[in-house]
């Protein structure tokens, strides 16, 4: 699908608040309530917008330790890895990557004890994973999920 510049600007907007409701939605990028309804729906329709969800602070929610954890795997396996990997609780993001390793993961876990139990206990035992390395996470900076500029 191709996107012009107002269904960029409608996908800004909805990254910001996507709970603004659709009047407001059409004056912020300068269209009719109309139009931007028939847009709005469309990229829901196409699969540009794949959803709605609330940013969460980990920390204030209860996940005091987090981590990057990165994945050395038999690629053969991605499938099945990927699978495994989704039914994990504190898993909150998997990229399959190219280049020095072959996956990254977020975890997030209620202490350092139970982000050490998840690692050992749930990643590491998955027959697909070869072997993983653990990037302690000090500080989250949540930023903008804006679309590209055209």
């Amino acid at each position: 699908m191709d996107l012009d510049e107002v269904d960029l600007a409608i996908l800004e907007v909805l990254s910001r608040d996507g709970r603004i409701p659709i009047t407001q939605l059409a004056e912020a990028v300068h269209i009719s309530r109309a139009s931007a309804h028939a847009r709005f729906k469309r990229l829901i329709d196409e699969q540009v917008i794949t959803g709605f969800t609330a940013r969460v602070d980990p920390v204030r929610a209860g996940q005091r330790a987090s981590a990057y954890v990165t994945v050395f795997s038999d690629q053969t396996q991605w499938q099945e890895l990927r699978e495994q990997l989704v039914a994990i609780e504190e898993v909150h993001h998997i990229a399959q990557l190219g280049g020095e390793f072959d996956i990254i993961i977020l975890v997030r876990a209620r202490s350092n004890r139970h982000l050490r139990q998840v690692l050992l206990d749930k990643i590491q035992t998955i027959p697909a994973v070869r072997s993983t390395r653990t990037h302690i996470v000090f500080e989250d900076v949540q930023t903008s999920s804006s679309p590209p500029a055209p």
